[in-house]
């Protein structure tokens, strides 16, 4: 909204500095800043609430170190995120555009679950919370509805250039196409068309939207899921989510830039310039939070936040044609959903083969297993952030892999 006061104000008034506003860059920074400042200053107000309401964490006896500490700790800590991030995008970001609808739309309707879930927790006193079919049903419902607005949705548009300019054609040759292509590493342009698998099939291509729709509901019901397994220790969730965030940040910058995107041949997806002011704010948000979610954490940010931040996590690969490259950018959110996975299923054959149930893991998720191999806490944590950080420059690096 800023944006529109402070253009009325270069355009008609002439005012100095007015024109600042136009830049993205100062507007991702100014987001992340009030975002970063809201969740801080919000923190202490908000856990006085929680505390009031006794919105706490029951916890649960795994035989985990620290539990009976983490017991009472107040939850629902997602709020804060999603309210601090929401006043900075609405501020900085602007509104009209469909990638930023899309994430705010995203945004609140996980975080809406989310609270669903965590709500029938503390005050039903019921530790399944949400039916997992009821949850997997409006995760499923909300990818959906992301895929049928990438895929019909008159906006959205992807340019792929061909050439580098040269003295005889001054201008790069581009294509302009629809919706079905994405991202994969080690091929020429780095596109890959959605209809080549139906293709192979033998499958009629006219049904490549369906294809589509059906990986966007995949990528957001997989992120966001993943992403709620990964949050249970302090700050780990959070911490691996603004560096995977931040990753989304610079691709949304390169592909909505014309210049950067004809440079590194990837993708120019007009409009995704503005998924950087609006990303920096959940950043922003994110690491304000680790204020208080950091070892030993004063709060929780429940499934409110987790699966808020999972599917805002999708919805960006999705827009920017990167869901491919998830499983190595969230490499870490991946691991610790296929070590349940594994878990699961080895305990079930065993028990069917043997009659006892054994297991591959100490205990899943995985983190759970290092913390039992004696592991402190938040040697876990840090360990786990920094294999995230390097994934994602590995992720970044693919960029020029062909």
């Amino acid at each position: 909204m800023l944006y529109y006061l402070f253009h009325y104000l270069d355009t008609q008034w002439d005012v100095p500095g007015a024109g600042v506003f136009q830049y993205i860059s100062f507007r991702s920074v100014g987001a992340f800043v009030l975002a970063l400042m809201l969740t801080i200053w919000l923190g202490k107000r908000v856990l006085t609430l929680l505390q009031k309401w006794q919105i706490q964490d029951e916890g649960r006896q795994l035989g985990l170190p620290e539990e009976e500490r983490k017991r009472k700790t107040p939850t629902m800590g997602g709020l804060m995120i999603i309210g601090a991030s929401l006043i900075a995008m609405l501020l900085f970001a602007r509104p009209d555009n469909v990638y930023v609808q899309l994430f705010l739309f995203t945004i609140l309707i996980m975080g809406a679950i989310g609270f669903i879930d965590d709500y029938i927790k503390v005050f039903h006193k019921n530790k399944a919370g949400l039916k997992a079919l009821n949850k997997l049903a409006g995760q499923a419902i909300l990818g959906i509805l992301l895929g049928v607005v990438l895929a019909f949705h008159p906006d959205v548009r992807i340019r792929i250039f061909h050439d580098t300019p040269t003295p005889h054609q001054p201008q790069p040759t581009y294509t302009d196409i629809r919706a079905f292509v994405t991202t994969i590493p080690f091929v020429k342009e780095h596109v890959f068309h959605y209809e080549w698998i139906l293709e192979a099939l033998g499958i009629d291509t006219r049904w490549t939207w369906l294809l589509f729709i059906f990986v966007a509901m995949l990528v957001n019901v997989a992120v966001s899921n993943s992403a709620n397994l990964t949050d249970g220790l302090d700050g780990l969730a959070a911490g691996i989510a603004a560096i995977v965030l931040s990753t989304l940040a610079l691709f949304a910058y390169v592909s909505g830039n014309a210049i950067f995107s004809d440079y590194l041949n990837i993708m120019f997806i007009p409009g995704t310039g503005e998924l950087v002011v609006a990303t920096a704010g959940l950043v922003g948000a994110t690491v304000g939070f680790l204020w208080y979610n950091a070892y030993p954490a004063q709060v929780f940010m429940g499934d409110t936040g987790s699966l808020m931040l999972g599917s805002a996590i999708g919805v960006l690969a999705l827009i920017l044609r990167k869901e491919l490259l998830l499983p190595l950018l969230c490499g870490i959110f991946f691991l610790e959903a296929l070590s349940v996975i594994l878990q699961v299923g080895y305990f079930k054959y065993t028990r069917w083969r043997t009659g006892t149930g054994q297991r591959i893991f100490r205990m899943a998720p995985i983190h759970h297993h290092f913390q039992l191999k004696g592991w402190h806490e938040n040697v876990v944590v840090v360990r786990f952030w920094l294999i995230s950080a390097i994934l994602a420059a590995a992720t970044l690096a693919l960029l020029k892999l062909r």
